[in-house]
């Protein structure tokens, strides 16, 4: 139907289109929430299943992923909900003790003659930032304590993993049908979160680390916040410092302080511009301007957990749009075209050589060598 709109009427109704899947996903947050996360937990897992499918039956296979899963989500919603709730008893006095910080740095930069307005004293105001904390991990935690959903959710994905490609086949009634493009992108979408899982959980260890040594309280809810906000390049890592640095502060003053805030950027630097590039490749990137934007998109969407998926979520689009006829999209998705490596459209999007005019082979000359004379 689209195909048969010509002009400007093709962008309004591709336009429409869009605004009703928007809605539609809009309204049935409280169900696509759970369905996102267990796919999000099914990419992370596949490599490992497939892994056990080559040694044992498939059965077992998942059932071993399944177990994992349910004890990692576990242990994870035992940590969050247990930290959250210490935390929250104790923000009252961290929010007093940051008060009195923010307090006496206004007294010092009024004594220099320098004047703090009101609105810049509530943005500053602690109740905010702890409010927002609490926030985040009060809703990760509820979307936890739906472990059943997600885990059977998680378990039947990855047995359709197992036989996908049989039913494809057997639904194009095709049984030597070409899946390599559908492959490729499958590939794409479980490297990118794989690798973006594993180096978020590095750098949540290395920061949780980190802060036990230091002696910062809270140092395993710091760690876990670092890992879930390492999905958010640039403005995650400065979200998850800024209540560990502040804490830092109150509990020891600025000598610590600063420690801490040194350990988040030799982290954050070290991760973000060395082991990640390297095993993700430069081709996997986003605009800034376009991680912005999603991180806005997907949080108002599906609230906090939107805003933790909001790049996954974005990547999985620019994937998908790199092997279809939308490939300029994805390269305007993409960072700097000089700073990365490109890749090569899907092969319907590539310029094809006119027909009677033969491909030549880059280096070599199309004009003939002339021949040789016969003896």
């Amino acid at each position: 139907m689209i195909n048969a709109v010509r002009g400007p009427a093709r962008i309004l109704l591709i336009g429409a289109c869009i605004v009703v899947i928007v809605a539609g996903l809009k309204q049935a947050e409280p169900l696509m929430v759970p369905l996102v996360f267990s796919a999000f937990l099914a990419a992370i897992s596949a490599p490992l299943m497939l892994w056990l499918e080559r040694r044992m039956p498939a059965l077992l296979a998942v059932s071993i992923v399944v177990l994992l899963v349910l004890l990692a989500l576990v242990g994870v919603g035992a940590v969050v909900g247990g930290s959250v709730n210490q935390f929250v008893a104790a923000a009252p006095r961290y929010q007093e003790g940051v008060n009195q910080l923010l307090a006496g740095v206004g007294a010092h930069l009024a004594d220099m003659g320098i004047e703090i307005d009101r609105e810049l004293r509530e943005v500053l105001n602690a109740s905010a930032a702890v409010g927002l904390v609490a926030g985040t991990l009060t809703s990760l935690a509820g979307m936890l304590s739906n472990v059943v959903l997600v885990v059977l959710t998680t378990a039947f994905i990855l047995f359709e993993i197992t036989t996908l490609s049989k039913k494809v086949r057997a639904a194009l009634d095709d049984p030597t049908a070409d899946l390599s493009r559908f492959t490729k992108i499958a590939t794409e979408i479980n490297q990118y979160v794989a690798i973006k899982t594993y180096v978020s959980l590095g750098t949540g260890l290395t920061v949780g680390l980190f802060l036990w040594v230091v002696g910062v309280d809270f140092a395993l809810l710091w760690g876990l916040l670092a890992f879930l906000l390492n999905y958010v390049p640039n403005i995650g890592s400065v979200i998850a410092a800024v209540p560990a640095v502040l804490l830092a502060l109150v509990q020891y003053g600025l000598g610590r302080g600063l420690v801490t805030l040194a350990g988040y950027l030799v982290v954050n630097l070290v991760i973000g511009n060395f082991i990640e590039p390297a095993l993700m490749g430069r081709r996997l990137g986003l605009s800034p301007l376009v991680v912005f934007l999603s991180l806005l998109f997907w949080g108002w969407l599906w609230g906090p957990v939107g805003m933790l998926l909001s790049v996954p979520l974005t990547m999985i689009v620019k994937i998908l749009l790199e092997n279809s006829q939308w490939y300029g999209a994805a390269v305007l998705l993409g960072g700097d075209p000089d700073k990365e490596t490109p890749s090569l459209p899907p092969p319907h999007v590539r310029r094809s050589v006119p027909p009677g005019r033969p491909s030549v082979p880059p280096g070599r000359s199309s004009i003939p060598p002339p021949s040789r004379p016969s003896a």
